[in-house]
């Protein structure tokens, strides 16, 4: 038992020194935005699609970019647009005249870290289309099942501000993100620094100069290490206390899913071990609980017109909730 435990802990530390050169690096290019930044890394150690919503220009696009060039995976860039059909997502079956015979011509999904801008400017048809990728890491088409190399998330972002050309996204396609980010504008002390920083360098100059400091194995040995991080049963039934107080919540006209409930566990044992713990506290809970809520939950029109929000609900909720010692 003490072996196991001294294991346990060099994994942590091993584990925490690879995410601090990481977040070194990020640091490079992105100034600020530690929380996006953190919860990106929580995504990638939970094998979880992630969200970014935010105005334009607070480098959503480009911290996805910047996982994707840290880890040393295959990495596809999505355009999203009302016109895109689902084949230009998944890939379709082209007719090859010399042997008579289609063949399946995979579309960009087909990566590692797939980066989808303005993902709520596609119509539901091509929604729909991602639906099974992201759940079960496979395409299915005309009858031949496809699957993806691991790791595969899906990293996308939207604006909130303009809603012309634009289509709410489908419940069941929200459920699929592990969390929803929101990323707001630096301070003006980060204002200051950004400039200073790019004002001889662009942003290009600085990405390239990035450098890859894990490969999918490393990635798939630290989401071992997290999925072993360990959480009480007084834990994991304030996590489903949590949850069912979203299903009858009176200002609430959705609550969230059981695969929610899955995701905040998955999210505070990350979050654990980002703080170098192999154990998950309540705070964990607490700190991952609006990331993972504020896009699976949806309010009542009357509570909408009080001018209430999904944040703000979900803090009363903690609140309401004991939390256990």
């Amino acid at each position: 038992m003490e072996e196991q435990f001294f294991r346990e802990q060099s994994d942590i530390t091993s584990l925490n020194a690879s995410l601090h050169e990481i977040r070194n690096e990020v640091s490079k290019v992105i100034v600020g935005q530690q929380q996006m930044v953190e919860l990106l890394l929580i995504g990638l150690l939970c094998d979880g699609h992630i969200l970014i919503e935010g105005v334009p220009g607070v480098a959503k696009t480009l911290a996805a970019k910047l996982i994707a060039k840290i880890v040393d995976a295959k990495f596809s860039r999505l355009q999203f647009t009302p016109d895109m059909m689902p084949s230009d997502v998944i890939g379709t079956a082209i007719f090859n005249p010399k042997e008579a015979v289609f063949t399946f011509k995979p579309g960009p999904v087909f990566s590692n870290i797939v980066l989808i801008d303005e993902i709520n400017r596609a119509p539901a048809k091509t929604q729909a289309a991602l639906f099974e990728v992201m759940e079960e890491r496979q395409v299915t088409v005309d009858g031949y099942t496809h699957f993806m190399d691991p790791p595969f998330i899906v990293l996308a972002t939207q604006n909130p501000i303009e809603q012309e050309g634009t289509y709410r996204l489908p419940e069941a396609q929200l459920d699929r993100f592990l969390f929803k980010i929101i990323v707001n504008y630096p301070s003006l002390e980060e204002e200051i620094q950004i400039l200073q920083q790019q004002q001889s360098r662009s942003q290009n100059e600085l990405l390239k100069e990035v450098a890859q400091l894990i490969n999918p194995a490393q990635l798939s040995r630290f989401r071992h290490i997290v999925a072993e991080v360990r959480i009480e049963p007084k834990l994991t039934s304030y996590i489903a206390l949590l949850i069912h107080e979203t299903r009858n919540n009176s200002s609430l006209y959705l609550g969230a899913s059981t695969r929610a409930s899955l995701a905040l566990l998955k999210a505070a044992k990350a979050f654990a071990a980002l703080q170098g713990r192999d154990f998950v506290i309540p705070e964990d809970v607490v700190a991952m609980a609006p990331h993972v809520l504020r896009h699976r939950i949806m309010l009542t029109p009357e509570k909408e017109m009080e001018g209430l929000n999904p944040d703000e609900l979900i803090e009363q909720i903690l609140r309401s909730v004991e939390v256990p010692r």
